[in-house]
């Protein structure tokens, strides 16, 4: 039996990852200039092998140790130190998916045991690690009624392919059509909510297919591919970096109602790229200001956001 350990205890982005130093970009100019990718400035997969039976994990909220085990389609159980099986608040549900490369994506579906209210969010995470340090992210929503599908990118976690920002997109497209293909009863609206770089995937994902969606929620999101290159590396960032798709041109053509969430205290992502975003956004639309760190949003104001969500959805706009 082989085990996993995680590489990200509960991951979080640094801006490192997402592009390198201006000393760095001005050495690699040579090969830019050749041609030579940006996707892994952006993307920052944690593949877990196939064979993995075993994980370690450290919840964010008290730092306990936590043991998952992989079990057939990488179904997840959780045992704690005792090597005693967790009763959990909800139920998890490992699914296998294509995207149109063929290739075969991993996601949870995480479903409260008794207080489900009928919302199923789609959740894009961010671009390091994988399904087992992201996933705690979304349980204080699914603790408040919520289902949440989050699943993994190509080259992430147990999913195929490789991580392309070109992949991520169609990943995501992939899941939302999964899901919507899905024979799930009592699902009566369906909310895109995308963190850090999945926030600026999904308003590209919710503005392409709004017939779908009843709601999109972002949550400290950059604004455009060449404005976090040009954040961290200046001219040359913004210059070398492909847009290939770009939240503030999609966010304009987004009718749907729309929550913004961002943190005055985000080092990773600036608050002002959120209310960059906001300003271009047709309405519905609500910001939502929150402090504390990048993408802890659902750790400090999951009652705030589980209650703006429902409010947001009961707009008129959202079942046009």
């Amino acid at each position: 039996m082989k085990a996993y350990k995680p590489k990200f205890k509960y991951s979080r982005e640094k801006i490192s990852e997402y592009i390198p130093n201006r000393l760095f970009i001005v050495a690699i100019l040579p090969m830019l200039m050749a041609g030579c990718s940006f996707n892994s400035m952006f993307l920052v997969p944690d593949p877990i092998p196939k064979q993995a039976k075993k994980a370690t994990i450290i919840t964010p909220e008290n730092r306990d140790t936590l043991n998952l085990h992989i079990g057939a389609k990488f179904q997840p159980t959780f045992t704690d130190n005792h090597n005693v099986t967790l009763e959990l608040d909800y139920k998890i549900e490992s699914v296998l998916f294509d995207n149109q490369q063929g290739n075969t994506l991993n996601g949870w579906v995480m479903t409260p045991h008794y207080n489900y209210n009928g919302t199923t969010l789609v959740f894009l995470h961010g671009n390091a690690g994988n399904i087992t340090t992201h996933y705690p992210t979304v349980i204080p929503l699914v603790k408040r009624g919520f289902k949440v599908f989050i699943f993994d990118y190509s080259g992430f976690g147990f999913s195929e392919g490789k991580a392309t920002r070109d992949n991520v997109l169609a990943d995501a497209n992939a899941a939302l059509d999964y899901w919507k293909n899905r024979k799930t009863p009592n699902t009566k609206n369906l909310v895109i909510y995308g963190q850090s770089l999945g926030g600026h995937l999904a308003v590209t994902i919710a503005e392409r297919n709004q017939d779908k969606i009843d709601g999109l929620v972002i949550e400290g999101a950059f604004s455009s591919h060449k404005d976090i290159a040009a954040e961290t590396a200046g001219i040359f960032g913004k210059i070398f970096v492909a847009e290939k798709y770009s939240a503030l041109e999609s966010i304009q053509s987004y009718k749907k109602p729309l929550l913004i969430i961002h943190s005055t205290d985000d080092k990773i992502i600036p608050l002002e790229m959120g209310k960059k975003l906001f300003e271009k956004a047709n309405d519905p639309k609500a910001f939502f200001r929150i402090q504390k760190c990048h993408m802890c949003g659902t750790r400090y104001y999951a009652n705030n956001i589980a209650s703006k969500i429902k409010q947001m959805i009961k707009s008129p706009a959202a079942g046009n």
